[in-house]
């Protein structure tokens, strides 16, 4: 796919190695892929978003054709606004793909040029969610296997404080 930049957007809260799998996926077939942390007030994140960015960057720091940014609003608007042609998303599950194409056609109808790439997870990552990672950890469980070094130090450090 030549030329083409794409956006992976999502909350990272935290980062896991489901998503950094789909990261260095998508950075092989987009020439460039920016992955955009969703601002949204409604949530209460664990980590604030200048954290999520720094782990974000940490954990990417070897993929030159990868950047992180954040946004607010519609993705598509954002989109847009990087003259972006796709959008790189993730499905673990059947009920994530139902949600997943529901999002894809409405972006589709807001902004018809802009495509939706789906990819699924390596099959050792497909059960990962930030969601149960936070919940393992807060639980005294390991996470070692499920997100990258520097997560889980951020995450003792969130959690645990000294």
């Amino acid at each position: 796919m030549s030329g083409i930049l794409a956006i992976y957007p999502g909350s990272f809260d935290p980062l896991t190695h489901g998503h950094l799998d789909l990261i260095e996926r998508g950075s092989r077939l987009f020439d460039r892929l920016i992955v955009a942390i969703l601002t949204n007030i409604e949530k209460q994140p664990l980590f604030s978003l200048e954290e999520r960015v720094a782990m974000l960057r940490a954990a990417t720091a070897g993929m030159a054709n990868v950047s992180i940014d954040t946004f607010s609003g519609l993705l598509v608007d954002y989109v847009r606004r990087k003259n972006a042609r796709a959008i790189l998303r993730g499905i673990r599950a059947f009920s994530d793909y139902e949600y997943e194409l529901q999002m894809a056609l409405m972006n589709r109808q807001l902004e018809p040029s802009i495509e939706t790439v789906f990819l699924t997870p390596a099959e050792a990552y497909g059960h990962i969610s930030s969601r149960l990672v936070k919940e393992i950890f807060q639980h005294g469980g390991s996470v070692k296997d499920l997100v990258p070094p520097v997560v889980e130090e951020r995450l003792r450090q969130k959690v645990f404080p000294k």
